[in-house]
């Protein structure tokens, strides 16, 4: 007997919308079991908006079972569409938002993790500017690495991002907001803790043990890793402080993040004039999504902050 092939008709309907969202968030998390968390919702509600989704569309979106999750071609070209689609929702709401003289909606923001200990708050300012401005706007912000951040604005999943600058990415707008300095330290149990700052030696301290960073880096500053013996690697910089506190290894921390150890009397910098280096900050967005009133006035904020 020959099958019938279905085709989606009709009018995108709210629960279609639902599904849709359903389907992305399931899509990012990397399966049913992620998104739960995620979703706040049961996993088999989850799996009951997929199967209705599929039957809706006419075509199967996503492999699940022992083997893990995968979307099937069909799914992955449905995704870059959802994305598209719910972006679409976005500009329009913001755009009748702009007709009725206020900004409601969602405003979605990545952030690199441990930026809230630096003095000069332009995010904690530009923020409470927005909030101020913008009451009915819910905010929404996700610590996430730097990589992340970058593949979520352009996708749209985040709206804007917050991220150092080790890289231009095509598709990408850039605005600097922070010069991040970072320092060598090590552990109060550390051997070189207690030598006076006249008797380190430049070699001695290069041939410690040291913290490598797992992420990308500019040639500039791998050149500073590259000056020691690596013999641990650590994702983000919290990963790095545990590591600094064994006093078995040095390390390079931003001074920011670093400075309320020191002041405990736990972490020592080692050598300022000689090993350091300067990281930009920027923040990021897509040029198509400079029609979003929500962002337009964020910027405005994050450009006044000082």
């Amino acid at each position: 007997m020959a099958t019938t092939r279905m085709h989606f008709s009709g009018q995108l309907s709210d629960l279609d919308l639902r599904h849709l969202r359903v389907f992305k968030t399931v899509v990012e998390s990397g399966g049913f079991a992620a998104a739960e968390a995620e979703l706040n919702v049961t996993g088999s509600a989850i799996s009951q908006s997929m199967s209705d989704l599929e039957k809706r569309l006419g075509f199967k979106l996503c492999n699940r079972g022992r083997s893990g999750f995968s979307l099937t071609e069909a799914g992955r070209q449905t995704y870059d569409n959802t994305l598209e689609l719910l972006a679409s929702l976005d500009t329009f709401r913001s755009q009748i938002n702009a007709i009725h003289s206020y900004l409601k909606g969602e405003f979605r923001i990545g952030i690199t993790d441990n930026l809230i200990t630096m003095r000069r708050m332009r995010i904690v300012h530009s923020l409470q500017s927005l909030k101020r401005q913008a009451p009915e706007v819910t905010i929404n912000i996700r610590m996430l690495p730097p990589n992340e951040i970058e593949k979520g604005v352009l996708n749209g999943v985040f709206h804007i991002g917050m991220v150092p600058k080790f890289r231009t990415c095509p598709g990408l707008d850039y605005y600097p907001i922070y010069d991040e300095q970072w320092g060598l330290y090590c552990g109060e149990v550390h051997p070189l803790f207690s030598v006076a700052d006249a008797e380190l030696k430049v070699s001695d301290v290069e041939a410690l043990d040291a913290v490598e960073a797992a992420y990308a880096q500019p040639e500039s500053i791998r050149e500073q890793y590259a000056r020691f013996k690596t013999s641990a690697i650590a994702s983000d910089r919290e990963g790095t402080a545990f590591l600094i506190m064994t006093g078995c290894f040095v390390g390079f921390l931003p001074t920011h993040y670093a400075e309320g150890w020191v002041e405990q009397g736990v972490m020592r910098r080692l050598l300022p004039e000689e090993f350091g280096f300067v990281v930009e900050y920027v923040a990021i967005t897509r040029p198509s999504d400079m029609n979003n009133m929500i962002l337009t006035s964020y910027l405005e904020g994050l450009r006044v902050t000082k």
